[in-house]
């Protein structure tokens, strides 16, 4: 009998690999090791889960421990694989005080990533959160509802009940501090306005969402504020402040000290692959796993996918870091039915992106930064239009603003974002089409794209950017 596929992390890349592995070879064994407790559930949808708009924490699972064996996956809870041996084609994993080795055939590592906290040094102060997991957004729910009243079930088999029951005692915090404004920020800042505590995000840069280029971090910005976030821009946070119960009560920056009751940080995250770092596996300027158009690495029978590895550019066929659900699904997918016997590509990221700031809906795609286009080779020009979401006599219509960022030799399209209140992060879709389909602005502008009063205007937005730039290139 042969060894199994073994893989590393039970989320999205993990579960995705091992599910696509058993359906295209029901015979073979497939071994999913997971150090935690939850296993593929929706990060991106803890924030919602904070707010209320997700009533459970289990709404936020993909699948449970009990579909996996449904499916025929071994998995494998609070195991932690904590050496590799690429030589030998095994694993150590250790659980329950207990160590083991496991042989492999093949080997996926899905490890995922990690949240940074440094360098603010009270980063782990109790009170102090970063929104990593669902038992820290259980804890944070907790900590948000009335004391004694909390809507998180602690029945719940995975939930650190100890953890949760902890912050549910506190007492509701009136202040609250977030520390970044990418992604997590934003969207943390309308959970927490939703509880009605009074918001205050920092962010050591002078844009927010900084992916999504200054077009859409200026407007983020204005409606942050309308929304009552009280914004700290081009500050940087020194410290978190606690208390002799070593309970955060203030955020110490640059410009002076604010108090508070409780402390997001969202200052980014790095790709967990401290697991492979003693063995031949190489890693990609970015820090990532590098791999091959598979998701091979550079060790024969092991792959790597989700947010510890890197993928290929659409824009610069080059390797690049870009952490998104979709990918770790796709990729985990594509390496399951690989592993099984019918070799299948990964594809390309275009860094497709979208994110809700209350009622803005923003996107973005490829590369909008110039300098960044100029390293790849690209003589970057780019225009920002501002279009009617409908047709002008049609309610419920709303400002979108688009940006367009093309090569000015080729005219070829290299990256885009869109911002406003009705369907604008959809329409991001059209132009990640049109760069996988290396169109130039030219054929955006011409792309026949569907118009009716209650959807669009004639002219949708996106052809409107096309029809200006073009006007440039031409």
């Amino acid at each position: 009998m042969s060894d199994p596929f073994v893989i590393v992390g039970g989320d999205a890349a993990g579960l995705s690999a091992a599910s696509k592995f058993t359906r295209e070879s029901p015979e073979g064994d497939v071994i999913v090791f997971e150090k935690g407790k939850w296993v593929s559930y929706a990060h991106c949808g803890t924030p919602y889960y904070v707010k209320g708009t997700v009533d459970r924490l289990t709404d936020l699972l993909s699948l449970s421990p009990e579909k996996a064996a449904e499916r025929g996956i071994d998995l494998r809870r609070n195991h932690e694989v904590v050496s590799v041996d690429t030589d030998g084609e095994t694993v150590t994993v250790e659980t329950a005080g207990e160590t083991v080795t496991q042989s492999y055939s093949d080997l996926l590592v899905a490890t995922g990533a990690h949240a940074l906290t440094g360098p603010i040094p009270g980063a782990r102060l109790d009170g102090a959160f970063t929104m990593h997991g669902l038992d820290s957004a259980a804890a944070v729910r907790a900590a948000l509802s009335d004391p004694g009243e909390s809507t998180v079930d602690t029945n719940i088999e995975y939930v650190d009940t100890a953890l949760v029951e902890k912050y549910a005692d506190w007492g509701t915090p009136e202040r609250v501090a977030i520390i970044g404004g990418g992604y997590v920020g934003v969207e943390m800042a309308e959970a927490f306005r939703a509880h009605e505590a009074e918001t205050h995000l920092f962010q050591r840069s002078g844009t927010l969402v900084p992916p999504f280029g200054e077009m859409v971090g200026e407007r983020v910005t204005d409606h942050l504020r309308t929304q009552g976030v009280n914004l700290h821009l081009n500050t940087a946070v020194e410290e978190l402040v606690g208390d002799d119960r070593e309970r955060v009560t203030a955020v110490a920056h640059d410009g002076g000290t604010t108090d508070v009751d409780l402390a997001l940080v969202g200052i980014g995250i790095r790709p967990n692959t401290a697991l492979v770092e003693d063995t031949p596996v190489e890693f990609g300027d970015s820090g990532a796993i590098a791999v091959d158009e598979y998701g091979a690495t550079t060790v024969d029978g092991v792959y790597a996918a989700g947010d510890c590895a890197e993928a290929s550019h659409a824009v610069t066929g080059e390797p690049d870091w870009v952490p998104l659900g979709l990918t770790a699904n796709r990729v985990g997918r594509a390496i399951g039915q690989t592993v099984a016997g019918e070799p299948s590509p990964v594809g390309d990221i275009a860094g497709t992106a979208v994110v809700k700031a209350f009622d803005l809906e923003c996107g973005r795609v490829g590369l909008l930064d110039h300098d960044k286009a100029r390293d790849a080779g690209f003589d970057p020009v780019s225009e920002t239009v501002t279009a009617r979401s409908r047709s002008g006599y049609y309610p419920g219509g709303d400002d979108t603003d688009v940006t367009l960022v093309a090569d000015r030799k080729s005219g070829r399209l290299l990256g885009g974002a869109v911002v406003g209140e009705d369907r604008a992060a959809i329409r991001i879709d059209t132009l990640a089409t049109a760069i996988e389909a290396n169109m130039t602005v030219d054929e955006l502008e011409r792309l026949d794209l569907a118009y009716a009063p209650p959807f669009s205007p004639v002219w949708d937005p996106v052809l409107v950017a096309a029809k200006v730039l073009n006007s440039h290139l031409d």
